[in-house]
């Protein structure tokens, strides 16, 4: 995306999530009931499989999916013009190894060929439902898109910032761990969790400039881990069938080199990141909002220049407005769109003045999509920014519009 400034989308004590949480809970309880077996009982941790290239008798598959887009943005009345990306090009493998066995990989280029990545390979090992071991290059369970990310499934151009920023999406790292899923009358039970290599010292020695979560990966992580300490993750999922599904996720691990040759060079430097995600049907109205909190160890001597805790969220509401019936389509659907976010990447006040940190940025992002199936979209949006730097300076605005695609094959 060719912009000035900020790219609107970049591919402490800590606080308890207990009452938004809580609440969350209480208003799925609350919603209608629907017998397990009547409705769809799919779960945020089924995505990797969700896909329409995957046969439930074929042994061996191949799929994939392409994105491409459109953008025109201007940054304080000026503008670099209008440019075209092939943002994306994923191929999927899928093997149904044995009746109990499973592989899964995803090679994704980014961008034409400027990134080129092993995004998934892993195994599963299903014992039964309720307990599946996995174990590769896996993706942990921290909130919903980091599992869900296949662009055909969004109807906006760009992922949210709290998905990009403060849970640096799509994140893949090497490791094992266990899920399943359970019925419990009318409601259904996932669970994930994972121990993987985890993030490394790029969380705060960046070119950025401030505490950056995403520039924490590295390809050198899928060989070993940094400090020879595992990341935890995981996530507990509780979904009604016909309404929608909550979810609260942890990520957390030492992020730092404090270990040379079996030997402690440095204090241990924790970062953690709680998100608590929802995803419910009202009326015909979908909406689907993310919530989440990171707290980072950073040295003594960059604290308040580097932010020790950040937060961020989004909501997205999706309203279908027409389903036109022309050209053989009889699923076609036009969808109307809007997406509020927030990310503020240094919480907090100076000590200095007690004045509020700023460092955060607010978006709205009005849209419209069309589906001809529904593996297909065909996007519009126009987002605006408000960029506010680290001394609480008036924002600077950023506005644009964009036209994109991105389908199944």
């Amino acid at each position: 995306m060719t912009v000035r400034g900020r790219h609107p989308v970049r591919e402490g004590s800590r606080r308890s999530l207990s009452a938004p949480t809580t609440l969350l809970l209480l208003t799925l309880v609350a919603f209608p009931r629907v017998a397990v077996g009547q409705a769809d009982t799919t779960m945020a941790q089924d995505g990797l499989y969700d896909r329409p290239f995957i046969g439930s008798l074929s042994s061996t598959s191949i799929g994939g999916y392409v994105e491409g887009n459109t953008n025109y943005f201007v940054e304080d009345g000026v503008s670099d013009g209008f440019s075209m990306e092939l943002r994306r090009f994923n191929i999927f493998l899928f093997s149904q190894v044995s009746q109990r066995v499973r592989f899964l990989s995803e090679l994704e280029f980014e961008h034409g060929t400027e990134e080129i990545a092993l995004e998934t390979a892993l195994i599963d090992f299903q014992i039964r439902p309720s307990l599946v071991l996995r174990g590769g290059i896996v993706l942990p369970p921290i909130g919903y898109l980091n599992q869900n990310h296949d662009s055909p499934q969004w109807d906006f151009v760009d992922r949210p910032l709290v998905t990009t920023d403060i849970i640096p999406s799509t994140l893949s790292e090497v490791g094992f761990g266990a899920y399943g899923k359970f019925a419990l009358n009318d409601l259904v039970l996932s669970y994930d969790a994972y121990l993987t290599n985890g993030l490394g010292d790029g969380v705060v020695g960046n070119e950025v400039g401030r505490t950056n979560i995403p520039s924490g990966k590295g390809e050198e992580l899928f060989g070993e881990d940094n400090n020879g300490s595992p990341a935890v993750s995981g996530r507990v999922g509780l979904r009604r069938p016909g309404t929608g599904e909550v979810g609260l996720s942890y990520y957390g691990g030492y992020y730092n080199s404090f270990r040379l040759e079996g030997e402690d060079v440095d204090e241990r430097r924790w970062l953690g990141i709680t998100a608590v995600d929802v995803g419910v049907s009202i009326g015909r109205a979908d909406l689907r909002a993310e919530l989440a909190y990171a707290t980072i160890d950073v040295p003594a001597g960059l604290r308040e220049l580097f932010g020790q805790e950040q937060w961020g969220g989004y909501l997205d509401v999706l309203l279908p407005v027409w389903r036109p019936r022309f050209l053989g389509y009889a699923d076609a659907v036009v969808t109307a769109g809007l997406r509020l976010e927030r990310v503020d990447y240094n919480m907090g006040a100076f000590t200095s003045t007690d004045g509020s940190i700023g460092d955060d940025v607010t978006a709205v992002v009005p849209g419209v999509s069309f589906r001809p199936t529904p593996g297909t979209v065909f996007r519009a949006n126009y987002r605006y920014h408000w960029m506010t730097d680290l001394q609480g300076n008036d924002p600077a605005r950023l506005a644009g519009f964009q036209l994109g695609f991105a389908t199944y094959f």
